[in-house]
């Protein structure tokens, strides 16, 4: 069978980390890259994990690649400190990695914990994601936000969830999504680079918030899921209006040359909370 290498980046998840760690123990290797967590991360961390790296965080790309670059499998694998590898997930990866006609990587299928329940609809799920794949044929998928790997070779779906543990509260949620907006604005002016860039009108910022709400609620069945899907298509139609509403400011400083363009990247939010 051959090795397999799990690496977790992490700042300030005391909360989450041991559950995490302890559904990939199992793995032949773990690897934590921490961004100097201020609280117990570190130290939880290190009854658990084989290496702990310690690096300023640039973002969750490079960070995820410092781990695999100091991984020894040939396989590897990446999960989130509020995600949790279930048993039959766990028995699936081994079969994989005993398996002579394995494909190059497994996208698995992400079941969410969001404000104390379960969430089956509504696009939350199944949210299939690339997580496990051979050392030898990954690329990586360069973002500020919402970045990630892709696999040269076929692919496969795998059954086990990977239960993920994500906003506790709708103050976490928001707190989020204003870091999360912030640095989307980005990843749409990149993709404008290479096509039309986004151009942001007031019927815009109206429709699009509109059409996400009735996407997400009725079009993908968020209602199954009672008043958590309600809140959800809501709460995800301000982020929109936050997304488009932060595009036209930063294009409106960009384009006028007067006053500071907002942050748009990791490393300038990094410098804008650093005390």
């Amino acid at each position: 069978m051959e090795r397999l290498s799990v690496v977790i980046i992490t700042f300030n998840e005391e909360q989450n980390i041991e559950r995490c760690l302890r559904s990939v123990r199992w793995a032949d290797e773990v690897i934590v890259v921490d961004s100097f967590s201020s609280d117990r991360t570190t130290e939880l961390a290190k009854n658990h994990a084989d290496t702990i790296i310690r690096h300023v965080y640039d973002g969750d790309i490079p960070q995820r690649e410092r781990g695999f670059a100091a991984a020894s499998g040939s396989w590897l694998m990446y999960v989130d400190a509020d995600e949790e590898v279930s048993a039959e997930l766990q028995r699936e990866i081994r079969s994989v990695l005993g398996a002579p006609d394995a494909v190059v990587g497994y996208e698995l299928p992400r079941k969410s914990f969001i404000f104390g329940s379960w969430i089956g609809h509504g696009g939350w799920y199944p949210d299939y994601t690339l997580r496990l794949f051979r050392r030898d044929r990954y690329r990586a998928e360069p973002a500020e936000v919402h970045g990630g790997f892709t696999a040269d070779g076929p692919r496969g779906r795998l059954i086990g969830f990977l239960y993920h543990y994500t906003y506790e509260s709708i103050g976490h949620y928001l707190a989020k999504m204003n870091d999360y907006t912030s640095l989307q604005v980005s990843n749409k002016l990149r993709e404008g680079a290479t096509g039309p860039a986004d151009s942001v009108d007031p019927g815009r910022l109206v429709l699009s918030p509109c059409s996400h709400f009735l996407r997400k609620y009725f079009s993908q069945r968020g209602y199954r899921d009672a008043f958590h899907g309600f809140l959800l298509a809501v709460l995800g139609s301000i982020y929109t209006l936050a997304l488009y509403a932060k595009l036209w400011e930063y294009q409106l400083r960009d384009r006028e040359g007067k006053g500071v363009r907002p942050p748009i990247t990791n490393l300038e939010l990094q410098r804008l909370k650093r005390p």
